[in-house]
């Protein structure tokens, strides 16, 4: 996978290890303990000990673990030679307790040598009285060199941590994990719009059609109809079928859908919600901010210090040096967005963020339902609110002074080029807040996708800001065309995929479509033929973009063939261009319609991919554009309905959006929404959008749990699962473009 790796996986690593001298144990023998001394009943051996003073008391090992650490693995009791055989079901065991209550132990099953991979954690909240704790996982390796470790580190105070009964057994039957997916009868859960499209999914062993009743908070039936069969839906491996019950339009709370003896959860039928949600979707960037304090006033509950402001433990990001060999020089890279769960900024990522969030004000401006004073100068409780700048301009603006930040200076070999991304020099844990941080931050090599994502998204800042700001809006043009005319001189600087110790790597060896989308926002801003020229010459302007997967940080054609048709211009052969967006919308619609779930996706192989929330979204994004450009109400309502998927009409009855739905994500990976962690620490805040469903389920949390999962049923809601339940800039950025298309549509 391209986008990232996280904290202590190596996943080539993990799925590669060739170790010898191991026993011929498979899943399902008989049942072999792998740990010694699990119960300390004479002595602690052979247990190791790091960082804490430890002994035996009452048949325990306890710990008086020192305060002033920052990582979990700072201190930490543990034992090696483990032997793991790959595909045996172990079930990893312990009791435990900690004085005073509240504090987390990280217990974990991987590898005792470097590269340390993880093969299983767990993270339970420990009580003064002591608890007894049983997890049930595969092992994904071969291995005469695991470890059993219990890391409690990180703690600004010190405790005691006392561990008993520690058994790691191989042999034992392989746990089925079951979602608790609730009612059979599947729905949006947060509000369908009155005049919108309201569709429904009830899964049921039924050939025959079924009758439904919709009912009020009240309980009266208000409609009635007849469910349509739809037989095996692919993406779930369920018997479906439908109900639609858009021909009622009355407004309300507290509905519900009956059918087969099953009631939904409960849904609106309203516009109050997306209104609410059009907001909540960009307040979430104001918690990503770096270099920033955020105030506890604009939102209570998430108020910390500014992350990586210099301030100790913290390196600061105000004097960061490049990757030995890499360039003599330092930059100032502080402010921008913390990309997701991690302290790493990342160009690539922050430009197609970027993008959409400025799309999603330019298409308010433009568009015939648009209202741009929805997310105006006020609406979004910003520290610069007040100043009569829209306040999701003044949003975008903190990641674009980052960004343009990150170009190489003038003098320098490679000036003009962006470099790649800026993170620590290592992984760190989890709860880590950003201002706890002890890592030394890097500057990666510059390269020439970050470099087009530089030009593109400061060349669109430069109309887009012209009304407000003439200065900065000069700045973002003169550093969009340095970067072209750089970008144009190295064509070819990609990111390594071997890059990702500490950071995400984001390789893309392929910069066609960030050159077409950079000549298409310089155009669009400068009007000169040079750019339409490029963009008319390019493979891309012609091609069938609009793919299954939709557009990404990687894929970038389709924002500027958007741009393109949606923001006037007098490019040769615009017609055709919107044309094109027609067409991709079409495919997208015939998607819609033959999946009983009702959503614009559909991978090749039924294979979900990482972040697959927002590729819904955005393939919905390609069909609300079809609308502002057609006024074809069936666009309308198909991308409308693409936000049922999001918000609960799924296999696992989940809203994938923290605080909307009864049922909702909100364990999402992350070193400070850590709440599942951490009880001093909140959630993710209301609005945030989980990853989704990934059929490759890249951490060891969820290969413990997923195995052999059907597309939607390849996602758990645990903060311990970076491949299913990351936050992620770019992913909220098309929660808000789509969020703000359906509130204005009510």
């Amino acid at each position: 996978m391209k986008r990232r790796r996280t904290a202590l996986l190596s996943l080539a690593a993990l799925l590669g290890a060739a170790l010898t001298a191991l026993p011929a144990q498979q899943a399902g023998a008989e049942e072999v303990e792998q740990v010694r001394n699990g119960g300390f009943e004479t002595t602690a051996d052979p247990w190791w000990t790091s960082n804490v003073t430890a002994g035996l008391s009452d048949g325990r090992l306890c710990a008086q673990v020192p305060g002033g650490t920052v990582n979990r693995w700072d201190s930490a009791i543990g034992q090696d030679a483990i032997t793991l055989v790959k595909g045996s079901s172990y079930r990893f065991s312990f009791a435990a307790s900690g004085v005073p209550e509240g504090h987390v132990v990280r217990a974990i099953v991987g590898l005792g040598a470097a590269p340390y991979d993880t093969w299983y954690e767990a993270t339970p909240v420990l009580s003064e009285s002591g608890d007894s704790y049983t997890y049930t996982f595969t092992s994904p390796v071969d291995s005469t060199q695991g470890q059993v470790a219990f890391q409690v580190g990180g703690s600004a105070d010190p405790w005691r941590f006392c561990l008993d009964d520690v058994s790691l057994l191989g042999g034992v039957p392989p746990e089925v994990y079951q979602p608790d997916t609730g009612p059979r009868v599947r729905v949006n859960q947060v509000a369908y719009l009155p005049a919108g499209p309201k569709n429904a999914t009830l899964v049921t062993d039924a050939t025959e059609r079924l009758p439904w009743q919709l009912k009020s908070a009240s309980g009266a039936t208000v409609a009635h109809g007849w469910t349509v069969p739809r037989g095996l839906d692919v993406s779930s491996g369920q018997n479906v079928h439908t109900l639609d019950f858009g021909a009622y339009r009355k407004r309300g709370t507290g509905f519900t859908l009956v059918a087969d003896g099953e009631t939904s959860r409960p849904f609106d039928i309203g516009t109050a919600a997306y209104e609410q949600l059009r907001q909540d979707s960009v307040k979430y960037y104001y918690t990503q901010r770096s270099g920033i304090a955020i105030r506890n006033d604009l939102r209570p509950g998430y108020g910390r210090p500014a992350g990586h402001a210099g301030v100790a433990p913290n390196r600061g990001d105000a004097n960061v040096p490049c990757q030995p060999g890499v360039c003599d020089y330092s930059l100032d890279v502080t402010g921008g967005w913390y990309d997701a769960g991690d302290h790493g900024k990342y160009v690539v990522n922050g430009g197609i963020a970027t993008w959409e969030l400025l799309s999603t004000y330019e298409r308010s401006l433009l568009a015939r339902t648009g209202h741009p004073s929805k997310l105006g100068d006020g609406t979004l409780a910003l520290p610069e609110s007040g100043n009569k700048v829209p306040d999701l301009l003044d949003e975008a603006r903190w990641e674009l002074d980052f960004l343009l930040k990150m170009q190489v200076p003038d003098g320098q070999p490679l000036a003009g080029m962006a470099h790649h991304k800026i993170h620590d020099e290592q992984w760190t844990g989890l709860p880590l807040l950003p201002s706890d941080d002890p890592q030394q931050r890097e500057l990666h090599p510059p390269t020439t996708t970050a470099t087009l994502n530089l030009a593109a998204t400061a060349a669109q800042a430069a109309r887009l800001y012209r009304p407000y700001d003439k200065a900065f809006a000069a700045r973002a043009l003169t550093a969009a065309r340095k970067a072209w005319a750089a970008a144009l001189a190295h064509p070819d600087l990609y990111a390594s995929a071997d890059d990702a110790n500490g950071g995400g790597a984001y390789n893309d060896d392929n910069a066609t479509d960030e050159f077409y989308w950079a000549a298409a926002e310089l155009y669009l801003t400068t009007g000169e033929e040079a750019f339409s020229d490029y963009v008319i010459d390019s493979p891309v302007h012609t091609a069938d973009i609009f793919v299954p997967y939709g557009f990404d940080w990687s894929r970038t054609a389709a924002a500027g063939r958007l741009d393109l048709a949606l923001v006037p211009s007098r490019l040769p052969g615009r017609d055709k261009v919107r044309g094109s967006v027609v067409r991709g919308a079409d495919t997208y619609l015939a998607t819609l319609a033959s999946q009983p779930y009702g959503m614009p996706y559909a991978p090749e192989g039924n294979r979900y991919d990482w972040g697959s929330t927002h590729q819904v979204l955005n393939n919905a994004v390609v069909i609300a554009t079809a609308y502002d450009l057609t006024g074809a109400s069936k666009y309308r309502d198909a991308a409308v309905q693409s936000m049922d998927y999001v918000l609960g009409r799924n296999a696992l009855n989940l809203s994938y959006v923290t605080g909307y739905g009864e049922v909702n994500s909100h364990r999402q990976h992350s070193r400070w929404y850590a709440h599942q962690l951490d009880p001093n620490l909140p959630d993710p805040p209301k609005g945030t959008l989980a990853g989704g469903a990934n059929s490759s389920i890249q951490d060891p949390y969820a290969q413990s749990k997923l195995q052999g999962c059907v597309g939607q049923f390849c996602y758990i809601d645990d903060i311990q699962s970076w491949s299913t339940n990351e936050n992620a800039i770019n992913w909220n950025a098309a929660l808000t473009w789509m969020a703000s298309f359906v509130a204005d549509q009510g």
